[in-house]
């Protein structure tokens, strides 16, 4: 049985995603993915929640979107009749948006209740194109707070992050509209050695190293999880696209 290391990349507008972790190889049969500890399994699946929710995000909205908190007046008595004032507004928010002939709605939503008041609100990614006036109007239950989304190197990864942290936990962490795109991942084995994944590892802040891997990007993070029984070590990093120079310097040339 021979050891070797798969890449799992996803490709979101301006940014890449990649997965490195081990898989095991026997001659004639079919690769299958190491087993990890439970304790473990829970940590990776929590993690690749977190990254899908990134992936959705980063690859469906711009810096011309908003993110929302939406807050009650008068608190919902359960959390079914808070996810159905969101329904609720959502849907009035469709309406207006095709009234108005503007693209359809976009949007990821999270559903939080506080700890100490047990207070609910909601945290929204959304379509941009309506005035926040209008969306305070449209939502006429409390206040509304929204802003622009602002973008890093590593996209809106800290918002989505935020907002996963945030969500209700008894229900599905977060819900979103049917019309976005859902990065497909491109895989390959073998290309970055055992030894070479275990070198990263070790230095997660070598951008250069990253970098060697995938051309065209410029490295933002890395994070390791270490997997004690079969010594396995899986690596989640972060890219950007990098800007095209010469592209930069013939838009400086056509300004007036």
């Amino acid at each position: 049985m021979r050891n070797l290391y798969r890449e799992k990349i996803y490709k979101c507008g301006k940014y890449l995603e990649v997965s490195l972790y081990p898989v095991y190889k026997k001659a004639g049969c079919r690769k299958r993915k190491a087993k990890p500890t439970p304790e473990m399994m829970k940590k990776v699946n929590d993690i690749n929640a977190q990254n899908k929710m990134i992936r959705i995000c980063n690859a469906n909205f711009t810096a011309d979107d908003y993110k929302l908190c939406l807050t009650y007046r008068n608190n919902p008595r359960s959390e079914e009749e808070a996810a159905r004032e969101l329904r609720n507004f959502l849907r009035r928010l469709k309406n207006y948006r095709k009234r108005r002939r503007l693209s359809d709605l976009k949007y990821v939503a999270v559903t939080e209740r506080g700890t100490r008041n047990g207070r609910y609100h909601h945290h929204l990614i959304i379509s941009g194109g309506v005035d926040p006036k209008e969306i305070v109007r449209i939502w006429r239950l409390g206040y509304v707070q929204c802003d622009p989304l602002q973008f890093s190197e590593n996209g809106i990864a800290d918002l989505s992050r935020y907002m996963m942290k945030r969500a209700v936990a008894s229900k599905k962490r977060w819900n979103a509209s049917k019309n976005l795109i859902h990065p497909q991942a491109k895989i390959r084995d073998g290309r970055i050695s055992k030894k070479n994944v275990t070198e990263l590892a070790r230095d997660t802040d070598n951008a250069r190293e990253f970098e060697k891997y995938y051309s065209g990007y410029n490295f933002s993070e890395a994070h390791v999880v270490y997997n004690d029984v079969n010594g396995g070590v899986y690596i989640y990093a972060r890219f950007y696209e990098r800007e095209d120079k010469n592209a930069v310097r013939s838009k400086a040339k056509r300004k007036p």
